[in-house]
């Protein structure tokens, strides 16, 4: 079988559990060899289909499956200009779905041919969030009692647009996207002067850094309260807040000895991680926006992070991965790939391939899929006592029911599905 060659590509746009999905399925000259890769972009994912369709597809039909890096290599300069998240998640659904059918070509799953194992299962963080202390403590009450140790709390912020609060679902980054927990601005002081009314009205509703960071900060103490210091917490600040207050942030959050703190700065303000460095200990991980994994390598070099949070579709599939991965492990830098509900279940298996062989995996975020999702990907990876469990089978170990997918196309979507725009009490924009 050294000469299988690739006879068609082909998109599956399916959206089985509110989420818009992404599967590249490749077919060879093999008879029933194929393979599945990810390339969900959810927010863009029509250009992602036409990305895969138009462009990569007839630049690859007829090439050897074997040659999973001179492909990677030739695809990703074939558009000359690169690094954006619709071609890299288009080159990323090809990649995994070369790898699976690698390994299904050698019987055995990719994280065999990667090396084998470091560890049996990777561990997972899981999402909780909600209205108030108690709410979101219970939720974590009930992850523990499932045996989850590692838990990212968030909460609302009463009266304002709160990323991550009680509109997401356990581990579904997008469900928390409309950021459904807005009401009138709080009375405090230094907004007395607005009217509400007169505000600029917005779906994605608005946010101000100050009540927010007193939110998490209050939260925090709580969790702490009532749980103590084993159980790990992490929580994801979004980008959302100015740089110099994110310096302040890491600082008084460091006492609550978080597992990590996300996304502090956006990745253009990077350069202030150097100002958290000098200031504190607080475990920062970063990657979860950036498209080439060119950009996380001074983050790695200069020790700026302790966790890569890249999604891995979005930097171009296992291909870059393995090797940011690698790197990371010579600066003692430790992995925690993005993984919310709208990396699909093929992505999530792909992610647990180098978890499993990485030695420098650190923690893998969690989505709890819908049952529909569940029954439309056979193989998924399983979720047990705290951990996520590859079944062993060869390639990624995960198939995709087509009929099934085909009865659940895209719901339409005002403005596209684009990522609701938060803004300040002033009416400017605020970042995701």
């Amino acid at each position: 079988m050294s000469n299988v060659t690739i006879r068609d590509i082909k998109t599956i746009m399916t959206e089985p559990d509110n989420i818009r999905l992404v599967i590249v399925k490749i077919e060879t000259s093999e008879p029933e060899l194929y393979g599945l890769g990810c390339a969900t972009f959810t927010q863009r994912p029509s250009a992602v289909q036409a990305a895969v369709d138009d462009y990569l597809r007839p630049f690859l039909i007829g090439r050897n499956v074997a040659d999973i890096e001179d492909i990677w290599q030739s695809s990703y300069v074939s558009s000359y200009w690169r690094n954006g998240p619709v071609l890299n998640n288009a080159l990323s659904g090809v990649d995994q779905a070369l790898w699976d059918i690698k390994g299904k070509m050698a019987n055995m799953p990719v994280y065999d041919l990667l090396g084998g194992r470091a560890r049996e299962a990777a561990p997972v963080y899981v999402h909780t969030s909600g209205e108030t202390h108690e709410e979101v403590g219970d939720k974590v009450q009930a992850f523990v009692e499932q045996g989850f140790h590692h838990i990212r709390v968030q909460m609302s912020t009463p009266g304002y647009a709160t990323y991550g609060n009680k509109g997401a679902s356990a581990g579904s980054e997008t469900a928390g996207n409309r950021d459904t927990t807005q009401g009138p601005i709080a009375a405090t002081t230094w907004l007395r002067d607005y009217d509400p009314n007169k505000l600029y009205a917005h779906p994605g509703g608005v946010f101000e850094p100050k009540p927010y960071m007193r939110s998490a900060l209050g939260l925090f103490e709580y969790i702490r309260g009532r749980f103590g210091y084993g159980l790990e917490i992490l929580h994801d600040v979004h980008e959302r807040i100015p740089p110099i207050l994110g310096v302040w942030f890491a600082k008084e959050v460091e006492k609550y000895q978080l597992f990590f703190l996300e996304d502090l700065f956006s990745p253009e303000d990077q350069a202030y991680f150097k100002m958290v460095r000098e200031q504190c200990a607080t475990p920062i991980a970063m990657g979860e926006l950036h498209n080439s994994p060119h950009e996380v390598i001074p983050m790695i070099q200069n020790r700026l992070m302790d966790f890569i949070r890249i999604h891995m579709s979005q930097m171009g599939g296992i291909t870059p991965a393995k090797k940011i991965t690698a790197m990371g492990e010579l600066y003692n830098v430790r992995t925690a790939w993005h993984g919310p509900g709208d990396t699909s279940p093929v992505g999530h298996a792909a992610n647990l391939m180098l978890n499993l062989n990485a030695y420098n995996f650190g923690i893998q975020e969690a989505a709890i899929p819908g049952e529909r999702t569940r029954e439309m990907f056979p193989g998924m990876p399983t979720l047990k006592d705290g951990m996520m469990w590859s079944n062993g089978k060869p390639g990624l170990g995960i198939d995709i029911d087509e009929e099934m997918a085909a009865k659940f196309p895209f719901k339409e979507r005002e403005f596209g599905g684009a990522w609701d725009t938060v803004r300040r009490a002033d009416g400017s924009m605020v970042k995701p």
